[in-house]
């Protein structure tokens, strides 16, 4: 997915310490969030950066929001869900700590 992260998380591991290739996650992501996550990098790594043309790219592939389930992708709603997974993560961060 991403070279420099997964070259980071097998740097955890080769130190015997698995729980930073996460570090700052204080839950797994969810499948919903994992495949938005995917396609993201993807855009991205395609070279487009424009929210509304991410979004229309993500309404193109019918990724399914995580948190709305739409499937109809504007660039408020790319906002609000991104928004909205980082307060969740930051919560979760902030009541298991690191290494999820």
């Amino acid at each position: 997915m991403d070279a420099f992260k997964d070259r980071l998380s097998q740097r955890a591991r080769d130190t015997s310490r698995p729980a930073l290739a996460h570090q700052s996650r204080g839950r797994t992501l969810t499948q919903a969030e994992a495949g938005l996550a995917a396609a993201l990098m993807d855009i991205y790594r395609a070279g487009t950066h424009d929210f509304g043309a991410v979004a229309a790219e993500l309404t193109r592939r019918a990724v399914v929001a995580p948190r709305s389930g739409s499937a109809e992708w504007s660039v408020a709603l790319l906002e609000a869900e991104l928004a909205g997974i980082n307060a969740e993560l930051d919560a979760a961060y902030a009541e298991h700590g690191y290494g999820a």
